[in-house]
């Protein structure tokens, strides 16, 4: 069934390796390059997080006595965790995967697939820089008018106006991108291959791409007015002016929370190509589990507003009622992966334990989500560390958990080697352990009426014990990035051969060499089903 890759005679012309990779426009190298830009901005990140953490750890200012670099440090520790992590490193694992699934040769357009990877590291750079250029921005990762705007109770300087640049780049680069899966998704797809038997991961790869593409150009519009009110006069978001901060926040999350689907969706797609495998079951209701994620892209634009239920400014009951409801798609899903699991012949490797990871930190970050969705509650818990567990929870529990399954289960297809199982499950256990002891602590300070992005607070307030036990969890989680970066330099020098298809998957991308050939297949099996590797090896005819 394995394919072998020909091999053409090129001597006549080579380049050298450095060249061959900045000048690429290989998907599955563009994909790598995602990979290793983003992980290099998540090392900086969880500085940033330690920064803040340490801090944080007991009550008065310990090392950061400017209340304004403690607000830079949490600013830019969400702004790339967000913007240069989570949303590039899933478009990455869907840069080299979707293609691969698809039996395209490449992405639809090589050359703007490389242009929407090159932008991140020169937003990166602009985003960082910031540090150097009189100081960060220091208004949130939502930046909030009037805290952004220009003053000197505000944001002054460069350090916000480069903010909103190398948003405006990573948007750009979204849209690109987006463009290019649509385009590859619709038009690229191998014969046989329709669109019920596409691999669940290009289906959430289509439905984020098409929440990019709507909603990506929004907050763009937010960003262009919110540079205009700091640099040229303007007044879109200044009351004095005849402008309206609440506005902002509108245009804002009307961005922000289909960017929450954005990074997540990816990695459910993930998560339910890794649970099959591992459990040598078809995914439970295929079709059932479609039509849920297109029902989480379709509401994911009507609830935007459960995040200003405190500014009075818009209708709470339709805003309740429909973040209430984006559960039960979410639901469905959970329903689909538990049943997957259910009497499968498991194989526990480290893919399979990162996506059970995945699933119970989830499922926790849905049911704290859904107390916000209750005006009354949410009153008494926004803006407080509840918010910040509940954002974690689903953004680290699942995406990143999600990211780390990705990562495991593709490296032999991407380097043709096998990382380590024993230092895969070590990985596993101190980030469990250390992300749980990092946030679910936060449940308690929020109910306890601790406000978030807070630099200090009083010694009297019951709150020690609480961020001394999440601080202890955030150097656990850091602690257990080591084994990892270990385990990645000692697979690429002496892990074991991977083969073409070491889990025996069901998904095209294993049906050729690992790594593949620059054009990625010779041929192709017969496509019948969902799984067309499944039915090769067993000579099943699918649906």
């Amino acid at each position: 069934m394995a394919t072998h890759a020909l091999a053409p005679d090129a001597s006549a012309y080579s380049r050298g390796l450095l060249y061959e990779w900045l000048t690429t426009t290989d998907h599955k190298k563009i994909g790598i390059m995602y990979v290793i830009n983003s992980f290099i901005f998540f090392l900086i990140g969880g500085v940033l997080a330690l920064v803040v953490r340490t801090e944080l750890a007991q009550p008065g200012l310990q090392f950061l006595t400017d209340e304004r670099v403690y607000n830079e440090m949490f600013t830019m520790h969400a702004t790339l965790m967000i913007f240069l992590f989570v949303i590039p490193m899933l478009a990455g694992l869907g840069n080299y995967a979707v293609p691969l699934m698809v039996g395209a040769p490449d992405m639809a357009f090589p050359r703007i697939n490389a242009l929407s990877f090159w932008m991140l590291p020169l937003a990166g750079i602009l985003l960082v820089s910031s540090f150097f250029t009189g100081g960060a921005a220091a208004a949130g990762w939502t930046s909030y008018p009037p805290l952004s705007g220009e003053g000197p109770l505000n944001s002054p300087g460069a350090g916000q106006d480069l903010w909103i640049v190398g948003l405006i780049l990573i948007g750009t680069s979204s849209i690109l991108g987006a463009i290019n899966f649509l385009v590859t998704i619709f038009k690229m797809r191998a014969p046989g291959m329709t669109l019920f038997r596409m691999p669940i991961m290009v289906w959430t790869i289509l439905v984020t791409s098409v929440l990019v593409l709507m909603a990506t150009p929004v907050i763009t519009s937010a960003l262009v007015m919110l540079f205009i009110d700091r640099n040229y006069g303007g007044t879109f978001f200044d009351p004095s002016g005849g402008g309206s901060a609440t506005l902002y926040q509108n245009v804002f999350w009307f961005y922000s929370h289909p960017a929450v689907y954005v990074m997540i969706l990816p990695a459910m797609g993930v998560v339910s190509e890794v649970l099959p495998v591992f459990s040598r079951k078809p995914l439970f209701g295929y079709k059932a589990f479609v039509f849920a994620t297109a029902a989480i892209g379709a509401l994911g634009f009507s609830v935007w507003a459960h995040h200003m239920f405190t500014t009075g400014s818009v209708f709470l009951p339709f805003f309740s009622l429909l973040t209430f409801m984006i559960a039960v798609p979410t639901g469905v899903k959970m329903f689909n992966w538990v049943f997957t699991l259910f009497r499968g012949q498991l194989t526990f490797s480290t893919p399979l334990i990162f996506a059970i990871g995945f699933l119970t930190m989830f499922l926790i970050g849905g049911i704290n989500g859904a107390f916000s969705a209750s005006v009354p509650v949410d009153f008494a818990l926004h803006d407080t560390y509840w918010i910040v567990a509940h954002i974690h929870y689903v953004l680290f529990g699942g995406s990143v958990f999600g990211i780390f399954a990705g990562i495991y289960y593709w490296f032999p297809k991407m380097t043709g080697r096998m990382l380590d199982e024993g230092l895969g499950k070590i990985q596993f256990v101190l980030m469990f352990v250390g992300f749980n002891l990092t946030f679910f602590p936060m449940h308690m300070l929020g109910i306890q009426g601790m406000p978030r992005r807070i630099a200090d607070y009083a010694a009297n307030a019951g709150w020690n014990d609480w961020n001394r036990a999440a601080t202890i969890g955030g150097f656990v989680i850091a602690l257990s990035i080591l084994p990892f970066i270990w385990n990645v330099f000692v697979s690429l020098r002496n892990g074991r051969v991977a083969g073409d298809d070491p889990w025996e998957a069901n998904t095209l991308e294993w049906a050729t060499t690992s790594p593949p050939p620059p054009y990625n297949f010779d041929r192709l099996p017969e496509i019948r089903s969902e799984r067309p590797l499944f039915d090769a090896r067993h000579g099943r005819i699918g649906h």
